[in-house]
């Protein structure tokens, strides 16, 4: 295993400890521009999550009435009883064409936030997946700190942003920022800032993240509206 994934996940609580656990679940507190622009301001702004440690599925619980499930090629708006409102198989086919502000379906919103917390939520710890390569880079200095960066690129089998992102690593091991373009939203480059992290039931998580556009010289647009904010609370390994 690359050596700066493994004192990553050694920082985050380790493999052993994280081979205790099939599912992790989370109340978020969701934020920033992107839902609004979309055409989904207010959805998902208070929702509960719970996502599989072992198979890519993650369900958002906005309330009793209504669910997702997503797996990464279908996925589903059901009922609190299980039946189906609206599903889509290949979703990611559904994006052809899009630009930033090309506003999503409700299944496309599903979609995007299925992956997304799938992947935030098993990271660094789906690394040790096979598929995944690495390289590392000259490392970079952002807030008078000097953090290691590697190219991480995603096998196909996994869903997420874009093949291939830079993570940005500190000297304790805690991934400080990730970078990648959204593919499913023309590509637009955004610098995703993790932090507040806590260790809960012995694993380490960042339980606040919050997403920029990236402008000249690799920094973040911190005058822009933020994207997407997200905070994480009542966190629970199952």
């Amino acid at each position: 295993m690359n050596d700066l994934i493994s004192l990553a996940i050694n920082a985050q609580g380790g493999l052993d400890q994280w081979r205790q656990f099939y599912t992790i679940s989370a109340h978020l507190v969701v934020g920033g521009a992107l839902w609004e622009m979309k055409g989904h301001g207010g959805v998902i702004e208070q929702v509960d999550v719970k996502v599989n440690l072992l198979e890519q599925k993650t369900s958002h619980i906005p309330n009793q009435q209504w669910h997702t499930a997503y797996t990464p090629h279908r996925i589903a708006i059901e009922a609190g009883a299980g039946d189906i409102i609206e599903e889509l198989y290949n979703p990611r086919a559904s994006y052809q064409g899009h630009t930033w502000k090309t506003q999503w379906s409700n299944l496309q919103l599903a979609y995007f936030t299925g992956y997304a917390t799938w992947n935030y939520l098993n990271t660094p710890f789906q690394f040790a997946r096979p598929g995944f390569e690495f390289d590392e880079v000259e490392p970079w200095e952002e807030n008078n700190e000097l953090w290691r960066r590697l190219i991480v690129r995603w096998p196909k089998d996994i869903h997420t942003h874009s093949t291939e992102q830079t993570i940005y690593i500190d000297k304790d091991g805690f991934i400080r920022r990730l970078d990648y373009r959204v593919e499913v939203a023309g590509n637009n480059l955004c610098a995703h800032y993790l932090s507040n992290y806590k260790n809960i039931s012995g694993i380490t998580i960042a339980t606040k993240r919050v997403v920029y556009s990236i402008g000249e010289n690799n920094k973040p647009l911190l005058d822009d509206p933020v994207i997407v904010s997200i905070d994480f609370s009542d966190t629970k390994f199952e």
